[in-house]
């Protein structure tokens, strides 16, 4: 590594890893404090927890359908001008959410929020593909997933806070909620258009010799990736992307089941909203912890196999745990392995991913695992509000995203590592012996 390289991927992170971890962090806010509006919304509205549960998860089903086109989208008009787009309609659409009044209401502007957002957490994916080499991705895709838990953590008590805000001016706290929350994201809108840059090329705060070394390493990573046959439709559904896609969305089940959920599922401990806030943090703050170490132990071996199935095995036993326990402190404990182990995953999984991916459908490529795997976003709130109605319990529902979630430990077992250049293949051998 050079040192104009070294330099130009400082820079790229001082720059740019700071502002794109904000921007996902208002992007979970507003995506999952619907889990904290529904301490209240649903008894408003008349919700009951299965159609809460199908509710929180139709965000996914919009955003499933245009993933795909938005991030084709993003390759064309560049990851500045779109995500800045992407960032003001969100805002929009989330802001809306505190003008709700009944349940198809309800249902209507999750589809429009998931149809707004669309495209951004692979847009990003792909964009931070085009700044940082291959040695360098687990670390900073583990510093950029990391605002996701951060944001869970820090946003439960605000979520709290402000649902405490009840009666101000006759409205509402979770419509005082989803409104002030939406800001920051329109407002980064503009942050974004202004200080992002698509390529290194574009970039006026590298010097000359810093932009040429780096386009240079960032074209050899491009060799050193398999090669793309037929067309762009043939590569998307692709056996690797599909088995990847797949995998993805076996985490995201768990992962979204439960911090949809969390908040109810603590409120039942007997607290107040500001106490489920501070309690529900926990689990999220130990995994922005743990993912930030385990991005880095993952670049430093160049391994991923092993960095990605080793905590979805922890989060699976976490969540097995937490449906068979019923001291509030054991389940906590649990959920938090749970959390751990499904962000831990995510860095070394993307890393893995970028090595299957040929240079020329990359965009394509994230957007069609990141859209299968967020179809769990849908099933996953949806399991949790089906058992939880039938049964009074989370027992069944946790049981069932323990199961649904260990299916994506088999498929990274059956991905091999290539030993010559320590990128990775799917070997159809393997599903067979």
């Amino acid at each position: 590594m050079s040192n104009h390289e070294a330099s130009a991927v400082k820079k790229a992170f001082r720059r740019l890893i700071p502002l794109l971890m904000i921007c996902y962090f208002v992007a979970y806010l507003d995506r999952a404090n619907v889990g904290f509006a529904a301490l209240h919304m649903s008894e408003d509205i008349g919700l009951t927890a299965a159609a809460f549960g199908l509710g929180a998860g139709l965000f996914f089903l919009t955003y499933f359908i245009f993933e795909i086109p938005s991030n084709l989208m993003l390759s064309r008009f560049g990851a500045r001008r779109w995500i800045a787009r992407i960032m003001l309609t969100w805002g929009i659409m989330s802001g809306a959410m505190a003008f709700v009044s009944e349940e198809y209401g309800f249902y209507t502007l999750r589809l429009l929020l998931g149809a707004a957002e669309a495209g951004f957490f692979p847009g990003i994916t792909y964009f931070l593909t085009l700044w940082f080499p291959a040695q360098y991705r687990a670390r900073v895709m583990g510093a950029f997933l990391c605002a996701a838990p951060i944001s869970l953590s820090i946003g439960a008590p605000i979520s709290g806070i402000l649902l405490g805000l009840d009666g101000v001016l006759g409205i509402a706290g979770w419509r005082w909620m989803f409104f002030l929350e939406a800001l920051p994201a329109v407002l980064l809108a503009f942050v974004v258009l202004r200080y992002l840059a698509d390529r290194p090329a574009d970039a006026k705060w590298l010097t000359p010799r810093e932009k040429i070394a780096l386009t240079e390493q960032l074209e050899l990573d491009a060799v050193k990736r398999p090669p793309a046959h037929g067309n762009m439709l043939s590569a998307l559904f692709s056996l690797r992307v599909l088995m990847l896609g797949v995998a993805n969305f076996s985490v995201v089940v768990a992962s979204y089941g439960v911090s949809f959920f969390l908040p109810r599922i603590v409120k039942e401990f007997g607290l107040n909203d500001l106490q489920t806030g501070l309690l529900a943090a926990v689990p999220y703050a130990a995994a922005a912890i743990v993912m930030v170490a385990w991005g880095r132990r993952s670049d430093a071996k160049m391994e991923r196999r092993f960095h990605t199935a080793a905590p979805i095995v922890f989060a699976s036993l976490g969540l097995v745990a937490a449906a068979l326990m019923t001291d509030p402190v054991a389940r906590m404990i649990a959920f938090s392995c749970a959390a751990v182990g499904c962000w831990a995953a995510m860095s070394p999984f993307w890393s893995l991913c970028f090595s299957h991916i040929p240079t020329r459908t990359a965009a394509g490529s994230i957007a069609a695992i990141n859209a299968i795997a967020n179809l769990g976003g849908f099933m996953g709130p949806s399991i949790m509000g089906f058992f939880r109605d039938r049964t009074g319990d989370f027992t069944a529902g946790l049981l069932v995203l323990a199961a649904i979630t260990f299916v994506a430990v088999i498929i990274i077992l059956m991905i091999t590592r290539c030993a010559a250049d320590r990128t990775i293949r799917f070997d159809p051998k393997s599903v067979t012996n």
